[in-house]
Protein backbone atom coordinates (compact mmCIF):
# COMPACT_ATOMS: atom_id res chain seq x y z
CA UNK A 1 0.00 0.00 0.00
CA UNK A 2 1.55 3.31 -1.05
CA UNK A 3 1.14 6.49 1.00
CA UNK A 4 1.71 9.99 -0.31
CA UNK A 5 2.42 12.96 1.97
CA UNK A 6 -0.04 15.81 1.45
CA UNK A 7 1.43 19.27 1.94
CA UNK A 8 -1.94 20.97 1.45
CA UNK A 9 -4.89 18.92 2.70
CA UNK A 10 -7.98 18.97 0.50
CA UNK A 11 -10.29 19.36 3.49
CA UNK A 12 -10.67 22.66 5.28
CA UNK A 13 -10.30 22.68 9.06
CA UNK A 14 -11.58 25.64 11.05
CA UNK A 15 -8.41 27.58 12.05
CA UNK A 16 -9.64 27.94 15.65
CA UNK A 17 -10.18 24.17 15.98
CA UNK A 18 -6.81 23.44 14.35
CA UNK A 19 -5.06 25.86 16.74
CA UNK A 20 -6.79 24.26 19.72
CA UNK A 21 -5.84 20.74 18.57
CA UNK A 22 -2.27 21.85 17.89
CA UNK A 23 -1.97 23.29 21.41
CA UNK A 24 -3.41 20.13 22.97
CA UNK A 25 -1.13 17.96 20.85
CA UNK A 26 2.00 19.83 21.91
CA UNK A 27 1.02 19.71 25.60
CA UNK A 28 0.24 15.99 25.50
CA UNK A 29 3.26 15.10 23.37
CA UNK A 30 1.17 13.31 20.76
CA UNK A 31 1.58 12.78 17.03
CA UNK A 32 -1.52 13.01 14.82
CA UNK A 33 -1.81 11.40 11.38
CA UNK A 34 -4.78 12.42 9.22
CA UNK A 35 -5.09 9.86 6.43
CA UNK A 36 -7.07 10.03 3.20
CA UNK A 37 -7.79 6.58 1.76
CA UNK A 38 -8.80 6.54 -1.92
CA UNK A 39 -10.78 3.39 -2.66
CA UNK A 40 -10.01 2.21 -6.21
CA UNK A 41 -12.75 2.70 -8.80
CA UNK A 42 -14.81 -0.44 -9.43
CA UNK A 43 -13.40 -2.11 -6.30
CA UNK A 44 -15.08 -2.70 -2.96
CA UNK A 45 -12.56 -2.78 -0.11
CA UNK A 46 -12.54 -3.35 3.62
CA UNK A 47 -9.98 -1.55 5.75
CA UNK A 48 -8.97 -1.56 9.39
CA UNK A 49 -5.99 -0.66 11.52
CA UNK A 50 -4.17 -3.01 13.86
CA UNK A 51 -3.39 -1.88 17.43
CA UNK A 52 0.18 -2.95 16.62
CA UNK A 53 0.70 0.16 14.47
CA UNK A 54 3.64 2.34 15.49
CA UNK A 55 5.80 5.32 14.67
CA UNK A 56 9.48 4.29 14.67
CA UNK A 57 12.20 6.91 15.21
CA UNK A 58 14.80 6.22 12.50
CA UNK A 59 17.71 7.22 14.74
CA UNK A 60 16.87 5.35 17.95
CA UNK A 61 14.96 2.28 19.09
CA UNK A 62 11.97 4.40 20.21
CA UNK A 63 8.52 3.48 18.99
CA UNK A 64 5.40 5.58 19.61
CA UNK A 65 2.26 3.61 20.44
CA UNK A 66 -1.13 4.02 18.78
CA UNK A 67 -3.33 5.52 21.51
CA UNK A 68 -6.54 6.54 19.68
CA UNK A 69 -8.30 6.12 16.32
CA UNK A 70 -11.10 8.13 14.70
CA UNK A 71 -13.30 6.95 11.81
CA UNK A 72 -11.61 3.57 11.25
CA UNK A 73 -12.13 0.15 12.84
CA UNK A 74 -9.52 -1.61 14.93
CA UNK A 75 -8.61 -5.25 14.27
CA UNK A 76 -10.49 -7.64 14.22
CA UNK A 77 -13.35 -5.50 12.84
CA UNK A 78 -13.52 -4.21 9.26
CA UNK A 79 -14.79 -0.95 7.77
CA UNK A 80 -16.33 -1.07 4.26
CA UNK A 81 -15.06 1.34 1.60
CA UNK A 82 -17.12 1.59 -1.56
CA UNK A 83 -15.69 2.00 -5.09
CA UNK A 84 -14.28 5.47 -5.69
CA UNK A 85 -14.97 6.58 -2.11
CA UNK A 86 -12.57 8.96 -0.39
CA UNK A 87 -12.30 7.95 3.24
CA UNK A 88 -10.72 10.11 5.98
CA UNK A 89 -9.48 8.73 9.29
CA UNK A 90 -7.20 9.91 12.08
CA UNK A 91 -4.60 8.05 14.14
CA UNK A 92 -3.13 9.48 17.34
CA UNK A 93 0.18 8.19 18.70
CA UNK A 94 2.21 8.82 21.84
CA UNK A 95 4.91 11.46 21.39
CA UNK A 96 8.21 11.03 19.60
CA UNK A 97 11.54 11.89 21.29
CA UNK A 98 12.44 15.59 21.08
CA UNK A 99 15.55 14.82 19.02
CA UNK A 100 13.64 12.72 16.45
CA UNK A 101 13.81 14.27 12.97
CA UNK A 102 12.71 11.38 10.72
CA UNK A 103 10.32 8.53 11.53
CA UNK A 104 8.46 5.62 9.93
CA UNK A 105 4.73 4.84 10.19
CA UNK A 106 4.28 1.05 10.08
CA UNK A 107 1.28 -1.18 10.72
CA UNK A 108 2.84 -4.36 12.14
CA UNK A 109 0.53 -7.29 11.42
CA UNK A 110 1.03 -10.97 10.62
CA UNK A 111 -0.26 -12.51 7.40
CA UNK A 112 -1.97 -9.34 6.21
CA UNK A 113 -1.55 -7.96 2.70
CA UNK A 114 -1.77 -4.22 2.26
CA UNK A 115 -0.55 -3.03 5.65
CA UNK A 116 -0.30 0.75 6.05
CA UNK A 117 3.28 1.98 5.84
CA UNK A 118 5.08 5.26 5.16
CA UNK A 119 8.82 5.56 5.67
CA UNK A 120 11.04 8.58 5.99
CA UNK A 121 8.49 11.07 7.33
CA UNK A 122 10.25 14.32 8.22
CA UNK A 123 9.18 15.71 11.55
CA UNK A 124 7.48 19.10 11.61
CA UNK A 125 6.93 21.60 14.43
CA UNK A 126 3.28 20.64 15.06
CA UNK A 127 3.52 16.81 14.90
CA UNK A 128 0.35 16.85 12.79
CA UNK A 129 0.65 15.11 9.40
CA UNK A 130 -1.57 14.55 6.38
CA UNK A 131 -1.06 11.35 4.35
CA UNK A 132 -2.88 10.02 1.30
CA UNK A 133 -3.14 6.34 0.36
CA UNK A 134 -2.70 6.02 -3.41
Amino acid sequence: MSLHILTEPSIQIDPEILAELTNETEEAGQVVLHILYNTPMHTFMNIRIWPSTYLFDQHSNHRSELVHVENICLYPNWMPCFPGEKFHFTLIFSGLPKNCTVFDFIEVCDNEAGAFEARGLHRNATDVYFLEVL
